[in-house]
């Protein structure tokens, strides 16, 4: 069953569906490989699975959610990865997709998302596109991935067969704010929509890194100068801006990063803290304030048997009012907070 963690608190599009666990692009920056071991490519998620959460089935973390929720495909595993040749795991979900016109993002950087086959299923269903590419200096760091130029390539072939094809820009490295640049023309002239950008991030301490949540980061000033930089360029060739450092991500065209905003039939999360820092309030819907729906917390956020018993006595709305008035979270968004953070178990109940 597609599923949703703790990303709910910061993310649009928090429901996530993999078709296969493990990825062979062998990215050494990538954060799923602190989960599992990424060289055992299995199918995973089923048709089966895809076609019950479209139907309304929801799991234990996706109860507060009552509507038709875009899908980010691709979250921990590239859906069209070479093993996908094999599987074919994606290609029978792209018919459900297409047979149900269910919207969704895909995030890849595998070149079977260009091959004819597959580019005919996408123009046949409601799905904006990413394609993740940073530098060709990036090349030795994605050994098992189509380089830099070969993605280049790709954008013209997948632009016209989807409502929005976006390029990711992630994890970014700073000081590589004019090369990036230097590409926003080429990214317009294939027929991308937009860019979206987001930083490295680390789980151990480097020098001139700060503390944000549980990760190490580059400081906000850094990444403001070189993301106003790639801005600029962006804007001139006529391309979206988005941002999804969390930080910074007022700087974007739509606090919505993915850029799905404004695509006919997507329609996103808003009860979150990227709605609350921006409008000061969060608009709730009904299911959200049922008990038992705050269950999708529980993954990275409140872990233990206490926290277990609390939650499934609480309803996703609770458990996002705690998280407006806890410091970690609220600076995690770049919020400047003072003061004492309330106990997150005694609060809401």
């Amino acid at each position: 069953m597609p599923k949703c963690g703790s990303q709910v608190l910061l993310c649009d599009l928090p429901v996530r569906f993999d078709t296969y666990k493990g990825c062979s692009h062998g990215c050494v920056y990538c954060f799923a490989q602190k989960k599992a071991n990424m060289s055992d490519i299995k199918p995973y998620e089923s048709v089966f699975v895809l076609k019950n959460f479209i139907e309304g089935k929801r799991g234990r973390d996706t109860s507060w959610c009552d509507w038709d929720i875009p899908l980010h495909w691709g979250g921990m595993s590239d859906p069209f990865q070479p093993a996908e040749k094999v599987f074919r795991r994606s290609y029978d979900c792209l018919k459900v997709f297409a047979e149900t016109g269910y919207p969704f993002v895909f995030s890849t950087k595998g070149a079977l998302a260009a091959d004819p086959e597959y580019l005919g299923l996408f123009a046949k269903c409601n799905v904006v596109g990413q394609v993740s590419m940073v530098s060709p200096k990036y090349d030795g760091l994605e050994v098992g991935a189509p380089t830099f130029l070969e993605r280049l390539g790709m954008l013209e072939k997948i632009a016209p067969n989807v409502k929005r094809l976006i390029v990711r820009i992630s994890p970014y490295s700073a000081g590589l704010a004019n090369e990036v640049a230097s590409y926003m023309q080429d990214f317009k002239n294939a027929g991308v929509y937009g860019i979206e950008i987001e930083a490295m991030k680390r789980g151990k301490k480097r020098d001139g890194w700060v503390k944000v949540g549980g990760d190490y980061c580059y400081p906000v000033e850094v990444l403001r100068r070189d993301f106003e930089t790639i801005r600029d360029a962006a804007k001139q060739s006529g391309l979206a801006f988005f941002v999804g450092e969390n930080r910074l991500r007022a700087m974007g065209d739509s606090t919505t990063c993915c850029g799905v905003a404004g695509v006919h039939g997507f329609n996103p999360n808003t009860a979150n803290l990227n709605s609350f820092i921006k409008n000061g309030r969060i608009n709730y819907r009904q299911k959200m304030e049922e008990i038992g729906t705050a269950k999708c917390f529980l993954d990275g956020y409140l872990q233990d048997s206490v926290s277990n018993i609390t939650i499934k006595k609480t309803s996703y709305k609770e458990m996002m009012e705690i998280a407006t008035n806890t410091k970690v979270f609220l600076n995690v968004m770049g919020a400047d907070v003072t003061g004492g953070e309330p106990d997150i178990l005694s609060r809401g109940r």
